[in-house]
């Protein structure tokens, strides 16, 4: 069986082409505010990114550089002060946040109105419910890609590997959304691998290198490779142990290249949408 690429880098140009020509039409140019604490290099790599192609689709990007002692106070305070500021359509934090920093109280600062990670309860809420909201940036990337695969999702069966605010808890909803059938998996699940291998669409998010071989795969399955981490001579790898799900796998998202462009994209579809009032 060949497995087949799902591109992240080709779809979200192309999603990032359409913005480009949305904005065009719009009154005025969406303004994004983005908070950066303390000095992570891969952080500021990250915000260079988003700001180069934000601008590029013709998003205006402020960067807020708090310094690495702020407190979680004075953050929230920052954010509150973004927040009344009506020249301001979207607040983004990246994270990861210095470790003496409380993430969920810098995140609930943020109103959901400009929320444009859609990490707020009141937006995760949303998307439990039903109701019109942000959603969250990567699982709504990884769906684009699912979608890339097989458009109608309806009684597949899915498996999330992982249960975190920013991924795992809302890609399951998504996919419950879509009416698959899902299970959420974690550390604390056993026979993983017996779970993982009754999946059609199997989404982990672990930052576990090389946690999901062959034997996790259904043949023809969709695989979609959320997690990130580092290997030894410094290259960046996944939860997928891709040479051995290759030929197993129907589909397989690349590390890098694939999930991380899409959440990128999202990021910017959220911010024209917030500017078009269509939440």
């Amino acid at each position: 069986m060949e497995t087949l690429r799902l591109d992240g880098r080709l779809l979200a140009n192309q999603i990032q082409q359409k913005l480009k020509e949305e904005v065009r039409t719009l009154p005025r140019k969406p303004r994004m505010s983005v908070i950066y604490v303390g000095d992570n290099p891969a952080s500021r790599i990250y915000i260079n990114m988003k700001t180069r192609i934000a601008e590029s689709i013709g998003i205006e990007v402020t960067v807020h550089k708090m310094p690495e002692q702020s407190n979680t106070e004075q953050l929230t305070c920052f954010v509150q002060k973004l927040n009344e500021d009506p020249s301001v359509d979207g607040i983004l934090i990246q994270l990861p946040l210095p470790k003496h920093l409380d993430t969920n109280a810098a995140i609930e600062a943020i109103s959901p109105s400009k929320d444009v990670d859609g990490l707020t309860s009141k937006n995760q809420g949303g998307l439990m419910t039903g109701y019109p909201t942000i959603l969250p940036c990567t699982p709504l990337g990884c769906l684009r890609l699912i979608h890339q695969a097989r458009p109608i999702l309806t009684g597949l069966n899915a498996v999330v590997v992982g249960r975190s605010r920013l991924v795992g808890r809302p890609m399951a909803q998504l996919l419950l959304n879509e009416n698959c059938t899902v299970a959420q998996a974690h550390s604390h699940t056993q026979n993983l691998m017996d779970i993982c291998a009754r999946a059609d669409i199997l989404v982990s998010a672990t930052g576990i290198r090389g946690l999901i071989k062959r034997d996790f795969v259904k043949p023809g399955a969709i695989v979609i490779d959320v997690g990130i981490s580092k290997t030894e001579d410094g290259s960046i790898a996944g939860d997928v142990d891709a040479e051995s799900v290759m030929g197993q796998a129907g589909w397989l998202t690349p590390v890098p290249g694939g999930v991380g462009p899409m959440t990128v994209a999202m990021i910017m579809s959220n911010m024209v949408n917030i500017v078009k009032h269509e939440f």
